[in-house]
């Protein structure tokens, strides 16, 4: 049977193992920030209703441009964008992966500030982008200063920063972000995946872009509509950055299908979006209790918390395991990612954690 040595693989892809959380069959998974309650029937019939009326025209190629999602898209994010402004994809990480396509590539570089969504190195791997793994403060934090300092002594082609972090869960400061596009030679993306549950007065990078061309701002579907296995990302930017990126995307990357699901679930926000007050809930509740517990926590403004653990993580993670909670080890010696979810879940993990 051939191996993947036999192949002719690229060297640098030689022992490398595809990016994945564990997919385990248990009671509890609060491993990879899904949203945990299911689709409204109310949303799923109207789902239904517009994939149905998709099908006898399959034989057709979808539109290219996605124009009337993008202009959905686009009238959700307001701040006056409109259609030219937003660019759609198979998930935010196929949108990235497009950034770097147009941006990136051999001879180029990107740089990210550790620890931070571990797909953006790998994204830059595939696409034959040098990756700078910038750091951050020992509390996780990111100061203007710092940051600064570090884009300069890189001179990155693109930035990658993340707000609501992941792993970390906290929001970066506007000024943070100003700060890194005055001093960024390159492009700067912000990925705001988590963007919807940000603690009230949080703000958004969107606000930024009328003032700066080479700001790209990506969000998902995935998180907080719990349109996850719909795979639907996007981008908000100047249109000649989505000029520039349709440049390099594959032709018809967006089937009519999910292009009629993603319409559908937009025009449906307000039931979809109706379980991110709840999460947040649970996600302030665990925060309390774990700090309560007398264990360091991130504050968050995502819908996982990071906490930390005495000892090694992978043994508590696989204690957890055990009593049917399955969280995230993110490789952050001593700290462990768990998904907020129902209050049920929360009991479950709680209790877990408390019977340690």
């Amino acid at each position: 049977m051939t191996g993947l040595d036999d192949l002719p693989l690229r060297d640098d892809l030689r022992g490398r193992s595809p990016y994945g959380a564990p997919q385990l069959d248990v009671p509890v998974r609060l491993n990879t920030n899904e949203n945990s309650y299911p689709v409204p029937e109310s949303v799923v019939a109207a789902i239904a209703k517009a994939v149905g009326a998709e099908l006898r025209d399959l034989n057709r190629y979808p539109d290219r441009d996605a124009l009337a999602l993008r202009a959905d898209l686009a009238e959700y994010l307001g701040h006056e964008l409109t259609t030219a402004h937003v660019w759609a994809a198979n998930g935010s990480n196929e949108v990235q992966q497009q950034l770097l396509q147009a941006f990136g590539g051999p001879g180029r570089t990107a740089l990210g500030f550790t620890p931070a969504y571990s797909m953006h190195p790998l994204l830059a791997l595939g696409t034959g982008t040098g990756w700078v793994p910038a750091t951050r403060g020992a509390d996780f934090g990111l100061t203007a200063a710092d940051a600064v300092a570090q884009v300069r002594e890189h001179r990155p082609d693109v930035v990658f920063l993340c707000s609501p972090n992941n792993p970390t869960g906290t929001a970066l400061d506007p000024d943070v972000v100003a700060a890194v596009l005055a001093a960024a030679p390159g492009m700067v993306v912000v990925d705001e995946a988590y963007a919807e549950f940000a603690r009230p007065g949080t703000a958004s990078a969107l606000t930024l872009l009328p003032r700066h061309p080479r700001l790209v701002v990506t969000r998902t579907m995935s998180k907080a509509f719990g349109f996850a296995g719909g795979r639907l990302g996007y981008l908000a930017a100047d249109p000649a950055v989505v000029d520039a990126v349709q440049l390099v995307r594959l032709p018809y990357h967006l089937s009519s299908l999910t292009q009629a699901a993603a319409r559908a679930a937009l025009a449906h926000r307000d039931a979809l979006l109706g379980t991110v007050e709840a999460i947040k809930e649970q996600r302030d509740r665990i925060v309390r209790e774990l700090r309560r517990s007398g264990r360091r926590v991130a504050d968050s403004d995502a819908n996982f918390v990071l906490f930390e653990v005495a000892g090694d993580q992978q043994a508590t993670w696989r204690t957890l395991l055990e009593r049917g909670v399955l969280v995230r080890d993110v490789g952050l010696p001593g700290w462990l990612r768990v998904t907020a979810g129902t209050a049920a879940e929360t009991d479950a993990f709680l209790a877990a954690m408390e019977s340690m």
